[in-house]
């Protein structure tokens, strides 16, 4: 991060086109808040990688998701917690496109939870309605654990004229 704890922000000129500029990380983190679907890529304990569709909610400068502890996803995190979120569209050529990349670190505080909880449901509605308590999410019959990725490097893909892509790191 920079001084003014931004971070670290760069174009990479080798994948945008000579008039591009860098994406302003307010804009990232709109978009970040904004979208409704992220892709989540975790590795097998085998090396073997795992990619699935989830929801995910912005707060607080880290993106937060959940699931159920014998899920796939959360066996792969208890062996390694690294992560990639991914977001955008399917389109070539318009669009905005990020990877989020990080360490997935489970939230277990109740008054966390309960306001990650409550941004569940104001985005998502009331499908997504989560009670809260001993450091889980209860729905319905069943319980998910939370976690929290707070970025390490993101990239962001703009698509169409003009194309660009550009990195923001984070940390020392």
């Amino acid at each position: 991060m920079t001084t003014d704890g931004q971070p670290h922000t760069r174009l990479d000129p080798r994948y945008s086109d000579g008039t591009a500029t860098a994406t302003p990380w307010e804009q990232a983190e709109r978009l970040l808040a904004a979208a409704e679907l992220f892709w989540i890529s975790t590795v097998r304990p085998d090396g073997r990688p795992h990619v699935t569709p989830l929801p995910a909610v912005w707060s607080k400068g880290a993106l937060h998701f959940c699931t159920g502890p014998q899920e796939r996803k959360a066996r792969n995190l208890a062996a390694n917690p690294q992560v990639a979120l991914t977001t955008g569209t399917n389109i070539w050529n318009r669009g905005y496109d990020l990877v989020v990349e990080g360490e997935a670190v489970r939230v277990t505080d109740d008054g966390r939870l309960r306001e990650l909880a409550a941004a569940w449901e104001a985005k998502y509605g009331d499908f997504w309605h989560f009670e809260v308590r001993d450091g889980l999410f209860h729905h319905g019959p069943g319980h998910a654990v939370v976690y929290r990725v707070a970025p390490g490097t993101v990239f962001g893909f703009g698509k169409g004229q003009p194309f660009s892509q550009t990195r923001w790191r984070f940390g020392a």
